[in-house]
């Protein structure tokens, strides 16, 4: 059983390459992602985390390397992208790029559609998608274009679900929504994971998000890959974070300060939760 799902091999993407505004996008990248996994992506502006998922689902295409998906190499001869793009699957930081329908449900099974499933088949995904990121039966024949955002989100994301795909990247899902919207979008994505064992990738700028939910972190520092590691690794390195502009969540400070102070307390806890088990631990030590 083949357990790695996507892998890069000395991947580089170079734009505008032999003129004056060449630039490095990505540089030597070498990374595998396995089956299940819940991967949180960070780094800078501009440091090359949207080209990097980009690649993923063969949007943009290397300059040099190999990429496989499931041990199949995505730049063969005969390799099918347009199945690529219905097994990886890619929500965009703006959901207006991916909408163009005139009603939401006729937006949502459009991908199956294209995929030459049957008509109930076809219907079937775009309901179960829907009702999978809280879209009620009243907005189906609404316009799109006149949702919140939270729910274009929603519905963008119903797209990419009902192609069934096995890996879900979400670039910024949540940027620009109030908490409620956020964690509401959030816990959806973290259900989906769980239920149905879907690879996610979550894109963000929130360190309290990847802390709460992902698994491995994976950041990226002008084009390179330079840290691949459990969450609470990753920020244990927080002093190196800070040098490319990032930062570690909130508690991560707060129990650092708490140690310094004297208070018996780990500091490879992530979430709020953690830390005030860990604060309470502390005090009756």
């Amino acid at each position: 059983m083949i357990r790695m799902q996507i892998v890069f091999d000395h991947v580089n993407y170079i734009y505008s390459g032999g003129t004056s505004h060449e630039r490095h996008a990505l540089k030597d990248i070498n990374l595998s992602i396995d089956k299940g996994e819940f991967i949180g992506l960070i780094g800078h502006t501009g440091s090359g985390k949207s080209t990097l998922v980009q690649h993923m689902n063969g949007l943009v295409k290397a300059t040099s390397g190999h990429i496989y998906f499931n041990g199949e190499d995505i730049y063969g001869r005969d390799y099918s992208l347009k199945k690529l793009r219905s097994k990886v699957g890619l929500v965009f930081q703006y959901p207006e790029h991916q909408l163009f329908e005139t009603t939401v449900f006729k937006d949502v099974i459009f991908g199956p559609n294209n995929l030459g499933l049957d008509k109930l088949e076809a219907e079937l995904r775009a309901y179960n998608a829907l009702k999978v990121v809280g879209i009620g039966e009243d907005l189906l024949d609404a316009s799109p274009f006149e949702l919140s955002g939270g729910q274009k989100r929603r519905v963008a994301i119903a797209g990419v679900l009902a192609m069934h795909p096995e890996v879900l990247i979400l670039d910024e899902p949540t940027a620009g929504l109030d908490p409620k919207g956020r964690d509401d979008i959030l816990e959806q994505i973290d259900k989906l994971h769980k239920v149905s064992g879907i690879t996610i990738i979550l894109v963000t700028h929130s360190m309290e998000d990847i802390a709460n939910y992902a698994d491995k972190l994976l950041v990226m520092n002008h084009g390179e890959l330079v840290m691949n590691q459990p969450t609470k690794e990753v920020f244990s390195r927080y002093k190196e974070l800070e040098q490319m502009d990032l930062a570690a969540p909130q508690v991560t400070y707060l129990m650092n300060i708490l140690k310094e102070k004297g208070i018996d307390v780990e500091t490879d806890v992530t979430t709020v939760a953690e830390a005030r088990d860990e604060i309470i631990k502390g005090l009756k030590r």
